[in-house]
């Protein structure tokens, strides 16, 4: 059970990167809420103060609304 008992959309939110070599690594790996937006921005922010310098060529997501609407910003 992922999901805490007191949320329902509690989840846990992973992003995954792609080396040039076509190696497939975890970069970030947080809980937040399913279709968040806030949730999403949080964990893509930290990408950058963790030093993401350039933004992804290619972003593939399972349908949450929330990450494409971070993802614009």
């Amino acid at each position: 059970q992922l999901r805490a008992e007191d949320d329902p959309r509690m989840c846990l939110l992973v992003i995954l990167g792609v080396t040039a070599e076509g190696k497939k690594e975890v970069v970030a790996v947080t809980d937040g809420l399913r279709e968040s937006k806030a949730s999403w921005l949080e964990i893509l922010r930290d990408l950058r103060d963790r030093g993401l310098q350039e933004a992804p060529l290619l972003a593939i997501g399972d349908g949450a609304m929330g990450f494409w609407a971070a993802l614009d910003e």
